[in-house]
């Protein structure tokens, strides 16, 4: 077998996959099934060694590929192995500890403090929690934040190891229980984090016990010296040095949110991963200096995977990182035992230490990234350009020895020929003392140009190559990746060893640091601002819908069947090449494309209240497939002096995914009921990302927020209408009205006011929805004496002002005598929402409440008869003979198809 250790590590894949199957996961969990299993793979491994010794290969192979799987499947079994009763989240599930008001928590600080640009973070690896007068021990990871004041000098004095006692109140991360919507607790438990915090005081972190000098906190000081170095060199340019923080330390707390974007669009955000290209470039520099320092092959494999082993020791452990520095002393390894190994097979290798290691890897996005990264250049480029480019890159060697024509290919024979032939035609042409530079500088050039080449033909076997899985977990398209890599690759060669160099010289004399200092920056500026400007042209990147499955499926099974062929033999002349190619192409364009019809309910009318935090965002799509999205969700608007800095973008992390998960490419209307932030903070991404018709606006008020996000609308053409009562339209059968705000003409309030909010009701066949944004009890007594009961008569309420005790009156709600009042909160909000009061008037009136903080998404369906819900986490027992779809979990579908 020419791939053994691919072959070996697909099927350990495969027997991981299988073992977190519902059935087997049931089963294998229990000791018993463990032990059973490990026996019946050693009965299969000594059978296939006894068929293997009497000859009987092909019974063996299968029993060895048997033995695989189960392997797999085991780990994964391992792997699932429930939490340890100490472990936080299993003491708070078991409520032991409750988190809702601040407590002592005890633990040892895993790093020195990050800087941040609002303040400093921590990471603590918990020992336990004071509770009820006592110490609860407990393990886990709780991330602290702390925001310094203007003015504040004064931060906690800890380090790396200390034993330290936090006061503050700890909760989960926060997480949008929406279909698609971006897993910030999975992705933070991938970082050993299980808690997050804000410490109000630095009085509150108390130092119990120094730490001892230990490898891992030398480690640690030695990456903070590397940032503070980073820091001083580059305090005149902040940019570059937030973009070199990144780009060599993988820290990217100091990179603009803009310019994170731009990297995205142009396709070379992995640049500010530290990950394979960094590697690499490293691992190539620390062989250059060999060969400069004329050391054996041994000295110089030895400092290499020395250095490497510091530099994932000190930059960031992170899977990334390890799976680049594994792949990178594999082949190091090799070259050392005069071994030339196959890519595939090394990256086979590297896939099933890091499986066994961590069998759940699999399921990880930047696992499967990275390998089929590799399965990219191996299997699609590398073949490619064995019979097209490098045969003329080898025969520019030694070029002009004719004895070497006859090792070389007819057509790179030739090629050489004709470039002694050019040379000579050169030489006659300018004069003598000139001697052999003419030719020189042809083949340089020539062997560039190859050389660009190559690159580009890689570039592109990634950019397709990876498309459904980008498609998948980005849902970003740039066509102008190739172009902006052919620039940005060598420049990132240049940029990572020098900063290493610069860093290395400013620790030992900062007059040298900062002389070195000068070109980074200017390369360093250089590479930014190509990717600005590739960046301002809008049709090179555009975001779209996740590919179905099967569609993924089959692209993977068509690039696999194609690197196959190219590897046994490269010819697009074969019909079966040219049908695997074609269906390789076509799935491709399908994908980046995407010219599949959205799901939805057919002759129904949808209203989804969306799980935002604390905010609002709503769809409705009419029963032809219209779409009207109400709101945005907000997010915090950054820190003092550092607005750029913005937390968590609900627009971006889940009303967005949400839309691509039911297949949305563009919005009918956006409609913003008022200018509050968790209204319309979301909805700059919602513009940018979705093509949108209209955008309606009630009353217009003096508000940034509004100003850039009207500007938005008339940057990408969208026509802004202001609605407000009176205003009516018809989709499709669905009677709306708009009953509030009342607004005169030219009016422009002083700033957003809850009383400004749109309110909107929706009237299908016998059924009707009302829509109150955040309307408190004023708007409403407007609305109540400007309409009759049966104006207002609705059966889904979606309640007022998230639940607050000034909304969704005993008024208001005798009038709308709703059956279903639906509560936009976020979960333990720090406002209390929903209120008690406005939870007991509900009560009283005997309506069935449902809240996002508690259900997630809720989807409410109707024909104009019956009603339909649903909840993205099961919703509670139906009440008042209301009509209930059966609860699902989150990754089945909801809605049928067209």
């Amino acid at each position: 077998m020419r791939l053994p250790a691919v072959a070996i590590a697909a099927l350990f894949a495969c027997g991981v996959v299988l073992g977190q199957t519902s059935w087997f996961a049931e089963r294998v969990c229990s000791h018993v099934y463990l032990t059973f299993g490990f026996a019946s793979v050693s009965l299969l491994i000594c059978a296939g060694l006894v068929l293997a010794k009497t000859g009987r290969l092909f019974p063996a192979a299968t029993l060895s590929n048997l033995s695989w799987i189960l392997l797999g499947a085991l780990g994964a079994g391992i792997a699932n192995q429930p939490r340890p009763e100490d472990y936080i989240l299993s003491v708070v599930e078991a409520g032991r500890v409750e988190l809702k008001t601040p407590l002592r928590w005890h633990g040892r600080l895993r790093d020195e403090p990050a800087r941040l640009p609002w303040g400093y973070g921590y990471e603590v690896g918990l020992t336990g929690v004071e509770y009820e007068g006592s110490l609860v021990p407990a393990r886990g990871g709780l991330r602290v934040s702390f925001s310094e004041s203007p003015g504040q000098t004064a931060v906690p004095d800890v380090h790396a190891g200390d034993e330290i006692v936090v006061a503050t109140q700890a909760k989960r991360p926060q997480v949008f229980r929406d279909e698609g919507a971006f897993d910030r607790r999975a992705y933070l438990a991938q970082q050993n984090i299980d808690l997050v915090a804000t410490l109000r005081a630095p009085e509150l972190m108390e130092r119990t016990a120094t730490s001892r000098t230990t490898a891992a906190t030398l480690l640690a000081r030695a990456r903070r010296r590397l940032r503070d170095e980073i820091d001083e060199l580059f305090a005149n340019t902040p940019q570059v040095g937030g973009v070199l923080r990144a780009m060599l330390l993988g820290d990217r707390s100091f990179v603009e949110r803009s310019e994170s974007t731009d990297f995205q669009k142009t396709g070379v955000f992995h640049l500010l991963v530290v990950a394979g290209l960094h590697v690499g470039a490293l691992a190539v520099f620390l062989f250059w200096m060999g060969r400069v320092l004329r050391l054996t092959p041994f000295w110089t494999a030895l400092a290499t995977l020395t250095l490497l082993f510091v530099y994932v020791a000190v930059v960031e452990q992170r899977p990334p990182v390890i799976r680049a520095a594994l792949m990178t002393a594999i082949v190091v390894i090799g070259r050392l035992f005069f071994r030339r190994l196959d890519l595939l097979n090394s990256a086979g290798i590297a896939a099933l230490i890091l499986l066994i290691a961590n069998p759940l890897a699999v399921r990880d996005s930047s696992f499967q990234l990275t390998f089929l990264a590799i399965g990219c250049i191996a299997g699609l480029a590398a073949p490619w350009l064995a019979k097209t480019v490098q045969p003329y890159v080898a025969a520019l060697r030694g070029w002009r020895d004719v004895t070497r024509d006859a090792s070389h290919e007819p057509l790179a024979a030739q090629f050489r020929i004709d470039l002694r032939a050019v040379e000579r035609w050169l030489s006659s042409r300018v004069p003598a003392r000139f001697g052999n530079a003419p030719g020189n500088v042809l083949a340089r050039g020539i062997g560039v140009s190859l050389r660009v080449c190559e690159l580009l033909v890689i570039t592109l076997a990634l950019q397709i190559g990876m498309l459904p899985l980008m498609a998948r977990d980005f849902h970003r398209v740039t066509l102008s990746a190739p172009l902006v890599n052919l620039a940005a690759v060598p420049l990132t060669g240049i940029v990572v060893p020098l900063g290493f160099l610069t860093l290395g010289c400013g620790l030992i004399s900062h007059a040298l640091g900062k002389l070195l200092a000068a070109p980074l920056t200017w390369v360093t500026m250089l590479l930014v601002h190509i990717v600005q400007w590739f960046a301002q042209f809008p049709r090179w990147s555009y975001r779209i819908p996740g590919p179905p499955t099967w569609l993924v499926v089959v692209f993977l099974l068509a690039g696999v069947l194609l690197a196959a062929t190219a590897r046994i033999a490269y010819s697009w002349r074969r019909p079966a090449s040219r049908c695997v190619a074609g269906v390789f192409v076509l799935s491709a364009f399908t994908i980046a494309l995407f010219p599949l019809a959205p799901r939805r309910s057919a002759g129904k009318l949808e209203l989804t209240v969306l799980d935002v935090g604390q905010g609002d965002s709503l769809l409705v799509v009419s029963p032809h497939g219209r779409t009207l999205l109400i709101d945005g969700g907000g997010a915090f608007g950054g820190f003092p002096g550092r607005e750029e800095h913005n937390g968590i973008d609900p627009g971006e992390e889940a009303v967005s995914p949400y839309l691509w998960s039911r297949g949305f490419q563009k919005l009918d209307v956006v409609a913003l009921t008022h200018a509050h932030q968790d209204h319309i903070g979301g909805l700059t991404a919602i513009l940018e990302n979705f093509r949108v018709g209209t955008l309606w606006i009630g009353r217009e008020v003096e508000s940034g927020a509004l100003a850039n996000l009207e500007k938005l609308a008339r940057e990408q053409k969208i026509s802004i209408v202001h609605e407000a009562r009176g205003s009516a339209f018809a989709w499709d059968e669905v009677e709306s009205q708009f009953l509030w705000p009342e607004i005169a003409a030219e009016e422009v309030g002083p700033a957003p006011k809850n009383n400004d909010s749109l309110v909107l009701r929706l009237k299908y066949g016998d059924r009707s929805i009302m829509l109150p944004g955040d309307a408190e009890k004023q708007a409403e007594g407007s609305i109540l004496s400007d309409n009759d009961d049966a104006t207002l008569r609705a059966d889904v309420l979606k309640v007022g002002h998230h639940g607050s005790k000034n909304s969704t009156t005993l008024r208001f709600l005798a009038a709308v005598h709703p059956r279903v009042a639906v509560i936009s909160a976020g979960e333990d909000n720090p406002y209390g929402h929903p209120s008690p009061e406005l939870l007991e008037r509900l009560s009283a009136a005997e309506i069935r409440i449902l809240r996002t903080d508690r259900d997630g998404a809720v989807h409410v369906l109707t024909d104009g008869k019956q009603l339909e819900i649903s909840c993205f986490v099961a919703c509670p027992e139906k009440t008042v003979g209301v009509a209930s779809a059966q609860p699902q979990p989150p990754d089945q579908q909801k809605y049928p198809e067209q």
